[in-house]
Parts: structure tokens; C-alpha cells; sequence
């Protein structure tokens, strides 16, 4: 098996209600030597990674006490030795949440990472660049964020709650694939 790097495989934006706004979900990357049947990236469940991102909530509600918003809360939580959750608080109270897949892409030249995994700095790159994403978002002036909020909502039930700009989309897209452990900003 070829080397393998830590990618993101999901992004989760979730409101301050604990309503998601956007999840971007990224492939997993295999190569022809690792699967030689199917090479293609492998999609990822949209379903599995929502329950992961929900199980988040708790944690960021524990220690919300501690931390004060506007910082990094870590590594939230391992799944397994594959995947691991980080989160970041925005002023707003929006939560960013970031998946990592520890073997999600193949390793290229210069990118590997140590056997011990991540450190929480790793990801202040891709947190920094979604907070700026966000609030390019919020700038927007057809952009209204109580359309977002599910108290405040005046949209009829079943309507979608969560960001549709594309710009946004686009740039969170961006982010998900830009990111490599070490990169100094994105």
C-alpha cells in the first residue's frame, strides 16, 4: 500500500442553533495501486457524516463554559484511528466543524505527516479561511441570515434552511481541497 495523508472529508457549517447551514462532503482518493478495480475517488455518505457532525454538538456545548467564542476547540473527538472531528466558534455563534480522513489522499513528496497524527495548528489554516468565507457571506447584502435560523424562519416548513450561495460553496469547496497538513494559510 503507497503512503497515505490526512485530508478533510467533511465540512460542516452549523448555526447557532445547532441547525446545520452547510455540509460539504469531499471523496476519499484512491489510487489505481491501492484498488486497482476502481481508482476513482470514492464518495462519501451525506446521511454518516451528518450524524458525526450532530455528535459534535454536545461537546461544543460542554465546553462552551470554558472557551469564549471566536476560538479553536480542538480535536473534538476521534471516531476511530481514521477519522477525527475539530472544531472552531465563531462570534456569531457558528460552529465550524472539519473531518479529517487520516488516510484520505495518496501522500505526495514533502507532505507527510508525522505517525502521531495532526497537531491542532494544522488546521488553523482551513478554519481561518472558512471564518473568512463566512463573513464574505454575511457581507453579501442579499445574503439574510435569520432565513438560516429555524425560530425566525418565515419559509414554510420543508424548505431548505441551509446556505445556497455558490460563491460560498465554491470557496468552502475550495478550502476542503486546498488543505494539507502544514500549509501556512490557504
Amino acid at each position: 500500500m503507497d503512503l497515505r495523508s490526512p485530508s478533510i472529508a467533511a465540512i460542516g457549517i452549523i448555526g447557532r442553533n445547532n441547525n446545520p447551514l452547510h455540509i460539504a462532503l469531499f471523496p476519499c482518493i484512491v489510487t489505481a495501486a491501492e484498488q486497482p478495480s476502481n481508482p476513482a475517488p470514492q464518495e462519501r455518505d451525506e446521511l454518516e457524516y451528518s450524524m458525526m457532525l450532530n455528535s459534535c454538538l454536545d461537546i461544543f456545548e460542554a465546553r462552551m463554559p470554558v472557551k469564549t467564542a471566536g476560538h479553536d476547540f480542538g480535536l473534538l473527538q476521534a471516531l476511530d484511528e481514521r477519522l477525527a472531528m475539530y472544531g472552531w466558534l465563531l462570534n456569531t455563534g457558528i460552529k465550524l466543524v472539519i473531518v479529517v480522513d487520516m488516510e484520505g489522499r495518496p501522500a505526495e513528496a514533502g507532505r507527510l505527516t508525522s505517525a502521531l497524527g495532526l497537531r491542532n495548528s494544522d488546521l488553523t489554516p482551513a478554519f481561518q479561511a472558512l471564518q473568512t468565507a463566512y463573513i464574505n457571506l454575511l457581507r453579501n447584502p442579499f445574503y439574510v441570515p435569520d432565513e438560516h435560523d429555524p425560530r425566525l424562519s418565515s419559509k414554510s416548513r420543508g424548505a431548505s434552511l441551509r446556505i445556497e450561495s455558490p460563491k460560498f460553496t465554491s470557496e468552502v469547496e475550495r478550502i476542503g481541497n486546498a488543505w494539507y497538513p502544514g500549509i501556512a494559510s490557504i
